[in-house]
């Protein structure tokens, strides 16, 4: 009896990990392991050989691992699931270093250990995927990309000093001192539901600043840093950027083309005259705070809430 509740505890726990990740974490086979099929042979014994002299020389161990797709997984989660499902690393030293490249999906990873996180931080592993491996994956050269990007980790682990080609800042870093900030690395279906979570709000307070005489002027200015950070999540710093270039010029232009519409001189001179207007079903009034929505007849106020939201990690795209 106790050796069959032993077998079912742990079938169901061999259920729940696999549960854990949609995609399903491959075989451990070597040090190059190309379930992609996206390097050459030579590549793959270039590559084992260098890692593994690597490894006899500092305990490090370094892994490199293409697959197909994600499935529509996290590259961070995934690569964190298979980093523990292989062990990486000399038990103790937490030296390892996982290398991940899913061609279907553009997306790639450099997972380090816990014991190399000082020698190669978050920030020349960020400019070693954006400065040595991103721009070869663009042009489809997997074998080059793959190759050198594990040659800079080597470089860096083995002289402790950031090779030339890797650079002192990525792909338009230059231009601004905020511009390396990345949005967090989210599957498709997270950024569609952060996406309908974060536009809707600030989307429907915008119609309503658009929409309100005098107090949507207040709302366009209130609502500034909330165009300008809140989108980074969903479409990272680029997108963010023009999101809130685009809001800050529409915004105006709606609001001044709909001033000669008859509706808005209407709810304009109610809120004037009587304090208060209907706009769409919607009524507004004016009050000390400047205005107020509500629907249905009644009146209730509302204001705004502040937030902040941050993110990064050595992942990347092409």
């Amino acid at each position: 009896m106790r050796t069959a509740l032993r077998s079912a505890v742990a079938a169901c726990m061999l259920l729940v990990a696999a549960q854990a990740v949609g995609t399903d974490i491959p075989y451990l086979t070597g040090r190059v392991n190309d379930n992609a099929e996206i390097l050459s042979e030579a590549t793959r014994r270039s590559l084992t050989e260098r890692l593994k002299a690597h490894e006899e020389k500092t305990t490090n161990q370094i892994v490199v691992l293409t697959v197909p797709s994600l499935e529509g997984e996290s590259i961070e989660g995934y690569a964190e699931a298979v980093f523990k499902a292989w062990k990486l690393g000399q038990k103790g030293k937490d030296n390892g270093i996982l290398v991940i490249v899913a061609p279907n999906d553009r997306r790639m990873r450099i997972e380090v250990g816990y014991g190399l996180e000082g020698t190669l931080p978050d920030a020349i592993t960020g400019r070693i995927i954006r400065n040595v491996m991103t721009p070869r994956f663009k042009t489809g050269d997997f074998n080059d990309g793959i190759d050198a990007g594990v040659n800079a980790i080597l470089a860096v682990l083995e002289t402790g000093k950031v090779p030339d080609s890797v650079g002192s800042a990525g792909e338009g870093e230059r231009s601004s001192p905020v511009s390396h900030i990345q949005g967090p690395d989210l599957s498709i279906m997270e950024r569609i539901l952060f996406g309908a979570f974060i536009f809707g709000i600030i989307g429907l307070f915008t119609v309503i600043g658009v929409l309100t005489p005098g107090v949507g002027w207040f709302l366009y200015f209130f609502l500034i840093p909330f165009w300008a950070m809140f989108p980074i999540i969903v479409v990272g710093t680029s997108g963010a950027f023009y999101l809130l270039v685009t809001y800050l010029v529409m915004f105006p232009v709606a609001k001044l083309m709909l001033r000669r519409s008859g509706w808005y001189k209407k709810a304009a001179k109610g809120l004037r005259t009587k304090g208060n207007a209907s706009i769409g079903g919607f009524s507004i009034s004016s009050g000390s705070s400047g205005g107020s929505w509500s629907s249905g007849g009644s009146s209730s106020s509302f204001s705004g809430g502040g937030g902040s939201s941050g993110g990064g990690g050595a992942s990347g795209s092409w």
